[in-house]
């Protein structure tokens, strides 16, 4: 373990034995190490090694990973738009995530594109401009500041509605991101 991470390693491990309500003793007998080993921990006298870290966290059910110092890393996205067929897409979240979210500018076309199912659900959120939303047989105009969730196993596309481009924001899963940022270059 890098010295870094074990900044603060002692004030961690008391924090969780006193939120515990454990005294130094019992969390020592517990753990089967002396007071004065577990003392030392706490006050930094001693470096912490494995040995003495997981028996002290497996009595107090915490992880080894909780006691560490986790360095600050930069919060920012920092991924390129996709631009796709008059598309651009922004990513708002980390590669991998979970969920992922972008930001999607559509462009006014004459023609719906073509309508597409996927596992998973959308959320969106349109911040300005008008979108149509044709999902299944309904054909919606959402407005700045309309927001709107489905499942999308019903066939579905998107568009701006009228001369301007529409910006929204959407949050789908893994399957909704291959759907939304692979699209072949000859669809809309």
């Amino acid at each position: 373990m890098p010295d870094s991470a074990l900044t603060n390693l002692g004030p961690r491990l008391r924090a969780a034995r006193q939120a515990r309500n454990l005294t130094l003793a019992e969390l020592a007998a517990r753990a089967n190490i002396s007071s004065s080993t577990l003392s030392r921990l706490e006050s930094g006298k001693r470096q912490a090694t494995l040995e003495l870290l997981l028996p002290l966290t497996r009595v107090l059910d915490i992880r080894v990973d909780d006691l560490l110092e986790h360095q600050a890393t930069d919060p920012r996205v920092q991924r390129a738009p996709i631009r796709r067929n008059g598309l651009t897409i922004a990513p708002l979240s980390p590669e991998h995530s979970p969920i992922e979210t972008y930001k999607i500018s559509y462009p006014p076309v004459d023609e719906l594109p073509v309508l597409r199912v996927h596992d998973g659900f959308e959320w969106l959120y349109v911040l300005d401009g008008q979108l149509r939303l044709r999902l299944g047989e309904q054909d919606i105009i959402l407005g700045a500041g309309e927001a709107a969730e489905f499942d999308t196993q019903i066939p579905h596309a998107m568009s701006a509605h009228g001369t301007r481009p529409a910006e929204v924001i959407s949050i789908f899963n893994a399957s909704g991101v291959r759907m939304h940022t692979h699209l072949p270059d000859t669809e809309h």
